[in-house]
This record gives structure tokens, sequence and C-alpha cells, in this order.
């Protein structure tokens, strides 16, 4: 017989070794155990594409600074064979790349740290240039002075001066605003009716930091002079827009990208929170040794967003495992629960459930009238594929016509994964009958659920992205798991009469 004790120390040192990692993340970097209770860091990074036309080239991007409720602790680019500067111009801060030759397809990272910070010192340089008076064509000027007017009386500052004139151009029912409206938009007039009011506004472009967020696009808002600080107005919203949850990025208005030598060019940002010690936030910059490079953590922000969901799938395995060797919970197929709880993830659970019965309840019925046909198994399984797109097609057209937008979610689910359950069940319906299928699908469901509200959890979360050390413990469990041979919770109740002899 062959000897266990290589296997179990394997295990051991695999656990060891992921909870020393984890302990020297801790311990080095202050990472805490738990959320909350700590410094919060936004890491956001500028995406910069281009098509450079074989000529030297030259990219300009706004880069951000320090301002009320953010402290700029780091930045850094990542443009192979550019050579990079940062350098404060009239058009304001600004990161520069150039190159002498460039040819075909060009990516630059511009990556910056943010510390949430309320004692961070704001940009409070009141205006020094002398408002110019802008002027309206014919009806547009008694339109404008009726919308200062109204909102100079329902007013006693700049403030909300400026709050009830974006409230005055949001009301549909008001003639002034839709004739202001009519040549030009919001933003624009919003901003020359704050001119023509002698009120200190500018234009500039602000991110809007939502953790996790990818490929997301600057916006335009209004910062108008309280008299003490510049405060940020959306012009589609008459409340003041919350500073914590909006991060000014091109303070100028000039222009947030400029590229010469190169055509097509975009930029759009990937934005994560996480969560620090004191002492790291205090830190400017933390110097990364080999250890963390070699983490998920110096991949560009966009592929960091997506692992942060990958890493989760790890402790859905282990729900699996230890219902179906531990407890003995049939389901549907082996890790068909967990790919379905990631479609949970991304559609809320009671639309994911709804839009689970409904596609494989329906999905049922169809494949009950294939199996009369006698097609070979690729034909057929096709055949189920192609349905559960089209219902899942008209599912949500439905639920967008009846105004369920929460319908719409259900694109999420995994298709060719529900064309198998829905196989799988149709024949298990053929061999073992309803009763079987109600139970396997019924302890998939139940599955999905348990996993998705151990992915949904803060602090499952927080650990497995921030300690990869804790994916190896998790590897260890799963392993331990494997080698019981014992009988299982649900089938005790057959020994019962046993007991009672």
């Amino acid at each position: 017989m062959t000897s266990r004790i290589p296997f179990y120390l394997s295990v051991g040192l695999l656990i060891a070794v992921g909870i020393a990692l984890s302990v020297i993340r801790h311990e080095t970097y202050g990472v805490p155990w738990t959320p909350g209770e700590t410094r919060q860091v936004w890491d956001i990074e500028a995406r910069v594409e281009f098509n450079a036309i074989g000529k030297p080239a030259k990219v300009s991007l706004a880069a951000p600074y320090t301002q009320e409720g953010f402290t700029l602790i780091g930045e850094s680019a990542s443009s192979p064979g550019y050579g990079v500067s940062y350098v404060d111009s009239d058009a304001g801060r600004r990161a520069e790349w150039s190159i002498r030759h460039a040819q075909g397809p060009q990516t630059i990272y511009y990556k910056t740290q943010f510390l949430v910070d309320d004692q961070a010192l704001a940009n409070s340089t009141p205006p020094t240039e002398e408002i110019t008076k802008p002027t309206f064509d014919g009806p547009e000027e008694a339109a404008a002075i009726a919308l200062v007017d109204r909102a100079t009386t329902r007013s006693s500052d700049n403030v909300t001066f400026t709050r009830e004139l974006i409230k005055a151009l949001n009301d549909s029912d008001s003639q002034n605003s839709a004739l202001i409206l009519n040549s030009m938009t919001k933003l624009e007039a919003a901003s020359k009716l704050l001119a023509y009011a002698g009120v200190p506004s500018k234009v500039v472009g602000v991110i809007e930091l939502e953790d996790g967020r990818r490929r997301q696009s600057s916006q335009q808002m209004l910062q108008v002079w309280d008299g003490k600080k510049w405060q940020i107005f959306s012009p589609e919203s008459a409340e003041g827009k919350k500073q914590q949850n909006l991060l000014v990025w091109d303070e100028s208005n000039v222009s947030l990208l400029d590229v010469i030598g190169g055509k097509d060019s975009k930029v759009h940002f990937t934005m994560i929170s996480q969560e620090v010690s004191p002492q790291e936030a205090t830190n400017s910059k933390v110097d990364a040794d080999g250890l963390l490079n070699f983490s998920i953590h110096s991949l560009p922000l966009e592929e960091q967003a997506m692992f942060k969901t990958i890493m989760l799938i790890p402790i859905g395995a282990l729900i699996v495992v230890f219902l179906r060797i531990l407890i003995g919970l049939k389901t549907s197929g082996t890790f068909m629960p967990v790919l379905i709880a990631v479609a949970f993830v991304q559609t809320q659970l009671v639309t994911g459930i709804v839009g689970f019965l409904l596609i494989v309840g329906t999905g049922l019925v169809i494949r009950s009238y294939l199996s009369k046909l006698n097609l070979l198994l690729v034909a057929r399984i096709s055949a189920v594929i192609i349905t559960v797109i089209l219902i899942i097609s008209v599912f949500t057209v439905v639920a967008f016509k009846i105004g369920l937008t929460e319908g719409l979610s259900i694109t999420f689910f995994p298709m060719i994964i529900l064309s198998w359950t829905i196989e799988r069940m149709s024949i298990l319906w053929e061999e073992e009958g309803a009763k079987e299928v109600v139970l396997q699908g019924g302890g998939s469901l139940l599955t999905a659920v348990l996993v998705y509200l151990a992915m949904t959890n803060p602090y499952v979360q927080h650990l497995t992205f921030n300690f990869i050390g804790l994916q190896l413990v998790i590897l260890g469990g799963i392993l331990m798991l494997g080698t019981y041979t014992g009988y299982r919770l649900t089938e005790l109740r057959r020994f019962k009469p046993l007991t009672e002899d």
C-alpha cells in the first residue's frame, strides 16, 4: 500500500507557504486582514492608444494633481522606447512622451496613486482672469436674462445660484431653457450663463471613481468658485456632486490628449480601490521588491480588475467540493454552479435565479421536442446552444419592452454551460425521472446561491485579492477533502433504522 505521508507533507507545505506569504504581505506591506479601519488608495490607470504613421511621435496627456480629498502619492509610466517627462505648462500639468520613430498601433500606460485624505490641500487659487461677458443672439439673450434673473432671486451666493441655474436648465417645461439648449449643450449653456452672471467658473475633466471600473471616459463638469474653494457641479443634476467620488483629472480643459505623429488616438481609464495601512499610506511611493513584482498587483489595472473576480473562483470550488464530498449534495455538472454564481454576481441574485429558471425550464421543453427527432449528439447540442441564445435574446427584449431593465443582465449567463446543463437534465429526466432532475437542479441552484453569497462577501473579496497565498491554503484544503472516503451526511439517513434496532 502506497504511503500517504508524502501527500500529507505536500499539503502541509502548501498550507504553510500560503500562510507565510499572507503574513509577509501583511507585515511587510501593511495590508490589513479585514477591510475597513484603514486608509484607502485609488490606483487609476490611463491607457492611451493610437496608430503611429511612421514619423516622430509626441503624446501629451493631462496629468492630475493633489486636490481636495485626494493626495497624489505616486505616478509612473509604462511606455517602452518612449522618453517621458512631467511638465507644468500654461495648459496645466501634463505628462509627455516622445519617440523618434513609431509605426503601427501604440499603447502607453500612465498610472497614478491617490490617497483618500481629508487633510489634502485643495487647489484654492482664486480666479484671476477677468470674466468676459458672452453674447447671445436674438431671442436667446432674452431667455438668458430670464434664467439668470430667476436663479438670482432664488439664491444667496455663487453655489446656490449655480444650483438654481442648473435646475432651471433641466426643467423640461421651461421654454427659456428649451430655447437656450436648442443651439448648445447643457454644459455650454451653464458655462455661458454663469459667465453672463459674473460667476467665476471653469470646465474641468472629471473621473468618477468606482472600484473595479474599466474603460471609463472622463466627464466634463463645472467648477464654481464659492469664495474659498472650487466646487464641482454636473450640468445634468442640480445637486452638488460628492467630492469624494470625483477626481479632477484635467483642470485646464484645453485638451485631455494631444498626439502628434499619430491618428485615431483615444484614452480610457481603469481604477481599483485598495486598503492600505496608515504607515504605507504616508509613504509617497513604496519600492516594490521581487515578490511584489511577481504578484497580480504589478499588472495593468484593467487586468487587475479582471483578476479580482477570477480570484473568487477557488472559493466557489472549495464550497462545491465540501457540499459534494461531505454533505452529498447532488448538482448537475461538477462546477457548473460556480459559473452560474459568477453570472449571479453580474445580474444580482433575484434576477439571476429567475433568469436561470426561465432559461433552463424553456430549454428543457424545447429539448424534449428535439429528442423525438433522433438527432446525433453534436447536432443536438448545437441546436440546444442556438436555442439558448434565442431564449436569452427573447427574454432580454421582452424585459426591456415591459420596463424590467434588470432583465437585460441575463446575457451574462454562460450559454455553453447552460446548453450542456439542459442536455444533461433532459437525459436524466428520460433515465431517472423528474424527481432526480429536481434534486440535481435544485442542488445546483442552492450551491450557486451559496457560492454567490461567499463571492459577494466583502471580507472574502478583500482576502482573496490582497493575499494571493490564501489560494495555496484553499488548494491544500481541497486536496485534503479529496481524501475523504467516508459516508456523506445525506447518506446517514439510510442507516437510521440500524441505530433504532
